[in-house]
């Protein structure tokens, strides 16, 4: 699939900023040691952990393109969702105990 390249919105209107962001993710995004299959589903992990509906599609198709299947796109999603649940509960935790305490035996 060809597909036209964009200029990002942030390019047009910062462009002092803007394009050296865009450099950066196209380094990232395109060069290092991971391959594609990997690094879009660490992307597709992100974009899901962040709720971001655009990212999360975008890179759903770019792991489909890169030949990652239905099954590990699932894995990946349900490893995001399982770290991303515990994550919350840490966070709350700090919360709970300032306005709530321990009345229980605490446990790591």
């Amino acid at each position: 699939m060809i597909s036209e390249k964009v200029t990002p919105w942030y390019v047009l209107n910062s462009p002092e900023t803007g394009q050296p962001f865009q450099d950066f993710y196209d380094a990232v995004t395109k060069g290092g040691v991971l391959d594609t299959k990997t690094r879009e589903l660490l992307m597709l992990s992100l974009a899901s952990a962040f709720r971001c509906p655009h990212c999360t599609e975008s890179h759903i198709k770019a792991a489909l393109e890169a030949g990652v299947t239905k099954e590990e796109i699932t894995e990946a999603l349900l490893i995001t969702a399982v770290e991303a649940a515990g994550t919350q509960l840490n966070w709350a935790r700090e919360i709970y105990l300032k306005y709530l305490g321990n009345s229980h035996k605490e446990s790591l």
